[in-house]
């Protein structure tokens, strides 16, 4: 057998993902092009790895050992890399982040070259809603997590990094009387909504009950991105954080509504448990944000700020 270490890299992550497109985007190759490497990998086995079933890819027990097994060869091959750059003096290791998604905006700008100049740190960064990333938290599964509302039950270290704005947005078509709009006229308005547990969600909630606004229709979306398109298409109205729709807003997709009181504002926020042992990649790259925040804030989001 002549396999290589792409070809089981390539093979456990279609076995994970029992799709080769799916895979393809995740490696960031052509889908044509995994499943050469797919084929090459199997013609060296008598037993056959997967089967396709209609459409669908299904791993065979046979092909299911295997990947058991090309995922501990990987991982004995990444901690060889790893003690070799430590013994050069490079930082090596994992790096931990669970974030709400309407950070994931941000989030990669202050990843971006802190990973340039560690190219040994390999990161894991889990975009999910608000509840999963203190749960991520609770449960020691990441060593920080970026939020704009700081859990109260949780006893946290953070450091600030920047303002996060919210107005209310309506689709291009949206009419709108003078330059401010009635707070009071909303109610005829489909109100979008992100899911319970959503930080947007509150605020958008805590808006409404605070100005005695009636909620006659609403829908509830699961995604900053799916809320965002819902209003682009005109299908309702919702508040959203600036840091999220800015193209839109640039391409006349989206419209801020005026609206007194806005916009909310609170701030994004990268925290962990005070109790955590934190790893020297993950102090490191606690120390690389205390220092470089600013100057990150002031080249990447320069008109994230509306007044």
């Amino acid at each position: 057998m002549n396999y290589t270490l792409h070809q089981l890299e390539i093979f456990k992550k279609v076995a994970e993902l029992k799709s080769v497109t799916k895979a393809s985007e995740q490696l960031f190759m052509s889908q044509p092009a995994v499943s050469i490497q797919l084929k090459n990998f199997q013609d060296q086995f008598k037993l056959p790895l997967f089967e396709i079933v209609g459409r669908k890819l299904y791993i065979t027990e046979f092909g299911n050992e295997i990947a058991k097994a090309a995922t501990k060869i990987l991982d004995e091959v990444q901690a060889i890399n790893y003690k070799s750059n430590l013994f050069e003096g490079k930082l090596a290791g994992k790096l931990n982040l669970s974030i709400v998604s309407t950070a994931k905006y941000a989030m990669p700008y202050f990843l971006t070259d802190f990973i340039k100049e560690n190219d040994s740190v390999d990161v894991t960064m889990d975009v999910t809603n608000k509840m999963s990333v203190i749960r991520a938290l609770e449960n020691n599964e990441c060593d920080f997590a970026m939020v704009s509302t700081i859990p109260k039950k949780l006893k946290i270290e953070r450091i600030e990094l920047m303002s996060n704005q919210m107005f209310f947005v309506a689709g291009k078509d949206y009419k709108v009387e003078g330059k401010e709009v009635n707070i009071k006229n909303l109610n005829k308005s489909i109100f979008l909504f992100r899911e319970n547990g959503s930080a947007t969600r509150l605020a958008m909630e805590r808006f409404l009950i605070k100005n005695k606004i009636e909620i006659i229709k609403k829908m509830e979306l699961t995604s900053n991105e799916a809320v965002k398109q819902a209003v682009i298409a005109g299908l309702g109205i919702s508040i959203m954080p600036i840091i999220g729709i800015q193209q839109a807003l640039k391409n006349g997709e989206l419209q801020i509504l005026n609206i007194k009181g806005l916009p909310l504002e609170t701030n994004w926020n990268l925290i962990w448990l005070k109790t955590k042992n934190l790893s020297n990649v993950a102090k490191a790259f606690r120390d690389y944000i205390s220092e470089n925040k600013n100057d990150i804030i002031d080249q990447q989001f320069p008109i994230t700020q509306i007044t």
